[in-house]
């Protein structure tokens, strides 16, 4: 049926896509219509996404490769990754405006290939750019899509209404002239307005202000508590922690899913926290110097320190490296340490672990002092952990070559 709206102006790229997650475009996705393969199949009462087995490639590149997961219903779930990891290009298989060149994918028990429509008017969609009409006023903006849906614009005051009320004072003001978290603000409102219980947010705090993404995420889990569906993706690491799942994707491919408050169990190794009386990390530049020539650790640059991680032999995917006449002996038995393994085994901690005497070792023999150091064991977070399964993975590619 058709619904007469105020017409805005011509949109930008972000506009128009997040226009086509509504009933705009009519063409049919490849392969729709095709069901035998997915006829008899329900969806669990436990999970409302499964992805399995999903590829894509734009040209010769690899968006996606066999990428699956499952989200169970009233979840915040992170994607996590950095840029070009995959991550846009799977919410867009997600809320049909793409097809996977193979695999599957279900939300809210509807085919994505089969049931595009269905699936599109009933998640909520926030695309990474500003997706809304910059020449609109915040109040016609919210008019637009609540009127595409057919609903009550002040029906999003009982939804999020405590989002609403920080931005109603704005209604007048053209949507462009918001600052970056009111204008977040704003699209989570409009994503929000048709009640939908499954939502993507494509990196919605990306250049918005602390305070702003401490508020999101507050919002975010009064969602998660009322049952809503939340797939979330960021590149910040402190709002992956926020998550109650997480998936990790690194060039289109699936590095780990896990809880974030387990990492210590997944971590595969012992990690240091090495600081400067006096100075930050920038005073820290011969000792990090120095410790990435090790061959036994890792070593980067975490906060106004350095994280220090020993990982096991071939856990990388790394051959043995050969003998470092500099370096002290390694920082446990030698025979708990196997020679190869998968870089995606599941982790095995070494029964010893190093010692600061022994990385005090280390530096000294490189001609570096010591007495301003503190270094003392750290718990690994997230951030910690998607490193390491990094290059574990650069590794194993490496010499899969």
């Amino acid at each position: 049926m058709a619904v007469a709206v105020a017409q805005p102006k011509a949109g930008c790229a972000a506009s128009r896509k997040i226009l086509l997650v509504l009933f705009f475009r009519k063409e049919r996705l490849p392969g729709e219509g095709d069901t035998s393969q997915y006829r008899g199949e329900r969806i669990s009462n436990h999970n409302v996404i499964i992805v399995e087995n999903i590829s894509k490639k734009w040209g010769s590149v690899t968006a996606l490769d066999e990428v699956s997961l499952c989200v169970p219903r009233g979840v915040i779930h992170g994607l996590i990754g950095a840029d070009g990891a995959g991550k846009s290009t799977l919410f867009d298989i997600l809320v049909a405006l793409t097809a996977a060149d193979s695999g599957r994918a279900v939300v809210g028990g509807s085919d994505v290939r089969r049931d595009w429509q269905k699936v599109r008017s009933s998640v909520g969609y926030m695309p990474t750019q500003f997706s809304l009409y910059g020449d609109l006023s915040v109040a016609e903006n919210l008019r637009f899509f609540a009127n595409i849906y057919q609903r009550d614009p002040a029906g999003v005051n009982d939804l999020i209404g405590n989002i609403w009320r920080q931005i109603e004072p704005f209604s007048p003001r053209p949507a462009a002239t918001l600052s970056g978290g009111m204008k977040q603000k704003l699209a989570l409102c409009c994503a929000m307005i048709h009640d939908p219980d499954v939502l993507f947010l494509d990196e919605p705090t990306t250049g918005v202000d602390p305070t702003s993404r401490r508020e999101f995420w507050e919002v975010l889990r009064g969602l998660a508590a009322k049952g809503k569906t939340i797939v979330v993706s960021t590149s910040y690491m402190d709002e992956a922690e926020q998550c109650d799942r997480i998936t990790m994707l690194h060039h289109g491919r699936v590095l780990g899913d896990l809880d974030p408050r387990q990492v210590s169990r997944d971590y595969n190794g012992m990690l240091y926290r090495v600081t400067m009386q006096g100075t930050g990390v920038s005073g820290l530049g011969e000792v990090q110097a120095a410790l990435q020539q090790w061959d036994a650790a890792d070593c980067y640059s975490y906060g106004d320190g350095l994280h220090l991680s020993f990982i096991r032999a071939g856990a990388r995917g790394d051959r043995p490296a050969e003998q470092d006449t500099h370096s002290p002996s390694p920082p446990w038995p030698a025979e708990q340490v196997p020679t190869e393994t998968s870089w995606n085994e599941p982790p095995v901690k070494p029964s010893a672990v190093p010692s600061d005497e022994a990385i005090r070792a280390y530096l000294h023999s490189r001609g570096i002092g010591t007495d301003t150091l503190t270094i003392v064991p750290a718990v690994p977070s997230v951030e910690d952990l998607f490193i390491e399964l990094v290059r574990q993975y650069n590794g194993a590619e490496h010499h899969s070559r």
